[in-house]
């Protein structure tokens, strides 16, 4: 205690708002940061930062980037910076973290130097506890605003930045960035960019590498870069490259442009690097299961991660809400507009998953009753929240874990989004007679001005006088009326021609996609969703049979009606309660306390399949159509 009360005294109250970070102004920063990343130390997961910051005497703040695109959240991994050392004309100088603000660090440059020099570590993360695992002894993940420090008070594209990085020997990797040079000595150096397009541009790196060509003969190259943690993960079937093809095919058919000089697919086949789906301009960070191409016909829940995140070059990255579109990574950004950033972008990465042939038809509707399924019977936040409210849910939650998912909710502008986009894509059509879509709502609104790829922003009026262009109608109060309702966004199905229906068997889409995810989905029926290994509650829903009963999440589900609990075990005995008046008896384990719960539930197991409805235009046929 005593000594945290000594470091209060050293700064004043008048020296600590002195030191406040300065306001970014759209003004060249002066001179080319140096920045030098060391990422050879495979066995402790070190990242080790060497930066050489132009700089006159006086106050300089650096700030550690916060706010991060694609995340739509503070969530810069502060927590893992550390051994900050700054120094100038050799001689090491104090530091002071701003009390207010835990990324802006404060440092006074001395008469006569020109430049400091900053160094520090990230200390990635060594296990999924304590965040996601970004290098292995196989392959690594770069993201530069996790190894850099930038001066505060400009502009994050007036910050020119030159970057290199070490890399274990014979290793290869893959970034957006353009090299400087041939490699030598496993050191890749890069020509300088601003740093906005610096953080914009990760790397993928790996002992198992492969590059594929996915627009042959383009002026526009587009690549599938690959890392794998085995190189038998590497081999793909002409048929799988083919459809991988297609998708750049029919993505230019659906924008009829690119905004980028080149696009490279960072793709990660892994079970120990974590996986994601990241959006950037000239390219994406994708991470799948090892087995993605060798045993395809289980990984389609897989295959429109690939066409989500392409799809955000031309929305999110090109075309961009207002809000989001800040100065630089340490200002709040804004999501009011998620639903359309993430919402329309997983309505055509489904889309495009299907007309390029990674999805059948059959399988596109699959996923497609899942995920009304999930709306029309496992959501009953909407009984107090509304999909616009939840674009707030990447400050709330920052995809923490929740108790009650179903009931709290989070983050549903991404699939309830897709859904009020198929209501909006009908509709385009039922007005236009058949003749208009949400094809040329795409082109008109994300496909202009060809080959730029200069930031262009939107409003929700944009968005609403571009659909009002193409077929007149009150579209913001349409597009209103399903984001701030408290009910799901679910009129598009029916106007596309298809109905929900239940059937006792799950498609052989969901049971490959609950198999993908190690996760048995009962949520229609008795309203649990139980972990395949191992039998832990993930989510019990609220005030469903189970919840009804007592159940929580959390807990492990130890047997059924007296018996070992196994996933079929479970189903089976579902399908039976419909013809008994017995109630399901569950014993669960919840810390050291183990309980038997009655589940008065007897209509059958419940699987979501569409079905079409006579006499209807098939919209949803048309819209899967490959172009």
């Amino acid at each position: 205690m005593r000594r945290v009360l000594a470091a209060l005294v050293v700064f004043s109250t008048s020296t600590i708002a002195q030191a406040m970070a300065p306001v970014p102004a759209d003004t060249p920063y002066p001179g080319v940061l140096k920045l030098q990343v060391d990422a050879t130390d495979l066995d402790h997961r070190i990242f080790r930062v060497h930066e050489e910051i132009p700089a006159t005497p006086g106050g300089l703040t650096l700030l550690y980037p916060q706010w991060l695109p694609g995340n739509h959240a503070p969530r810069g991994p502060i927590d893992k910076f550390a051994g900050l050392v700054i120094r100038a004309n050799g001689k090491t100088l104090a530091w002071r973290r701003d009390p207010e603000n835990v990324y802006a660090f404060h440092v006074d440059v001395p008469e006569g130097a020109n430049a400091i020099e900053a160094e520090f570590q990230f200390l990635s993360p060594l296990d999924g506890g304590q965040g996601r695992v970004v290098m292995t002894p196989e392959m690594l993940n770069l993201q530069w605003n996790t190894v850099a420090l930038y001066p505060a008070g400009h502009n994050a594209s007036q910050v020119q930045v030159a970057a290199s990085v070490t890399l274990p020997a014979g290793w290869e990797f893959a970034t957006a960035l353009e090299r400087d040079g041939a490699s030598s000595d496993g050191k890749a150096n890069f020509k300088p960019v601003d740093f906005a397009t610096l953080v914009d541009s990760p790397m993928f790196a790996g002992r198992y590498f492969k590059r594929v060509d996915l627009d042959p003969g383009a002026k526009v190259p587009v690549h599938l870069n690959i890392v794998a943690d085995e190189a038998k993960y590497l081999e793909i079937k002409p048929e799988q490259l083919k459809v991988h093809q297609q998708l750049v095919k029919q993505a230019y058919k659906l924008y009829g442009s690119q905004h980028y000089d080149h696009y490279d697919f960072l793709f990660a086949l892994s079970n120990k690097l974590s996986g994601i789906g990241l959006e950037h301009h000239r390219s994406s960070e994708n991470g799948v299961a090892p087995e993605y191409f060798t045993d395809w016909n289980k990984q389609a829940g897989e295959r429109d991660l690939l066409p989500h995140e392409y799809t955000h070059s031309w929305n999110g990255k090109f075309r961009r809400p207002a809000d989001l579109a800040t100065p630089n990574f340490n200002v709040s950004m804004g999501d009011t507009l998620l639903w359309v950033y993430e919402g329309q972008t997983q309505y055509w990465g489904n889309v495009l998953a299907a007309r390029a042939g990674l999805h059948s038809a059959e399988q596109a509707r699959d996923e497609l009753a899942i995920t009304v399924a999930n709306y029309a019977d496992n959501r009953p936040g909407f009984s107090w929240r509304n999909v616009q409210d939840t674009t707030n849910d990447p400050t709330i939650a920052q995809r923490r874990p929740l108790p009650y998912r179903n009931y709290q909710m989070s983050e549903d502008y991404y699939s309830a989004g897709a859904l009020v986009w198929l209501a909006v894509d009908t509709k385009l059509r039922e007005l236009s007679q058949e003749k208009k879509s949400l094809d040329d709502f795409a082109h008109a609104f994300f496909g202009v001005d060809n080959g730029d790829w200069k930031v262009k922003t939107y409003t929700f009026d944009d968005v609403a006088a571009t659909l009002n262009a193409i077929a007149p109608n009150d579209w913001a109060k349409f597009l209103r009326e399903r984001v701030d309702a408290n009910a799901p966004p679910l009129d598009g199905l029916a106007a596309a021609g298809w109905k929900l229906v239940y059937t006792d068997k799950p498609s052989d889409y969901q049971k490959n996609a609950e198999g993908n995810a190690k996760t048995n989905n009962f949520a229609a029926s008795i309203g649990l969703m139980v972990a395949s290994d191992g039998g832990r509650i993930s989510d019990v829903r609220w005030n469903g049979p189970a919840f009804k009963a007592g159940i929580a999440p959390g807990g492990t589900l130890i047997a059924i009606n007296g018996r070992e609990y196994r996933p079929e075990r479970l189903a089976d005995t579902i399908k039976e309660a419909k013809s008994s008046n017995a109630p399901i008896e569950l014993l669960v384990k919840s810390g050291d306390l183990y309980r038997t719960f009655k589940i008065d539930y007897h209509n059958g197991a419940k699987y979501p399949h569409l079905e079409r409805i006579p006499g209807t235009v098939d919209r949803l046929g048309a819209i899967l159509a490959p172009r």
